[in-house]
């Protein structure tokens, strides 16, 4: 597995977030995830976006990182914002996700970031499993789906 940073707008990073989106439609029935993304929100040092890449060079998975500081969604200084974590159905079970997640909050805390948020919803159990294992607890809810009843916000201090 090969995992290296790519822009966010990236072909190959367009591509997962499409499925990604896709997902999204089919587990909660609207357009995906509306919350305003921009290809800058990621560049170092103030965000990372990752792509993980199977033996035969296929992208086969994705997240990010970026930079949120305190504001009236939520946010407290400090904060480093996980986005777009995915991963392919075939490839879902091999640890990928998590590997990912480490490199995410690596990267992050050497940037001077002190807590990872992000919001998932109640309809996407294997994420919830993912971060409450890797550490996460819930927190209040923040950003642009704070005020909706399937919004599931977690943070973890890095």
């Amino acid at each position: 597995m090969d995992i290296r940073p790519v822009p966010f707008d990236h072909p190959d990073a367009v591509k997962l977030n499409d499925e990604v989106q896709a997902e999204y439609h089919v587990r909660y029935g609207d357009g995906g995830d509306a919350t305003p993304l921009a290809p800058e929100d990621f560049e170092p040092p103030n965000g990372l976006y990752l792509i993980a890449y199977d033996e035969l060079g296929r992208p086969v998975a994705s997240g990010g990182w970026r930079r949120q500081d305190k504001s009236d969604e939520g946010h407290e200084d400090g904060d480093a914002e996980l986005k777009r974590m995915y991963v392919v159905e075939q490839m879902r079970g091999r640890g990928i996700a998590r590997r990912i997640l480490a490199a995410l909050e690596a990267d992050a805390r050497a940037a001077g970031r002190t807590r990872m948020i992000l919001e998932t919803g109640t309809k996407q159990p294997e994420a919830v499993a993912l971060y409450t294992s890797s550490g996460y607890e819930p927190c209040a809810k923040f950003g642009y789906y704070r005020f909706h009843e399937e919004s599931l916000c977690y943070a973890k201090r890095l």
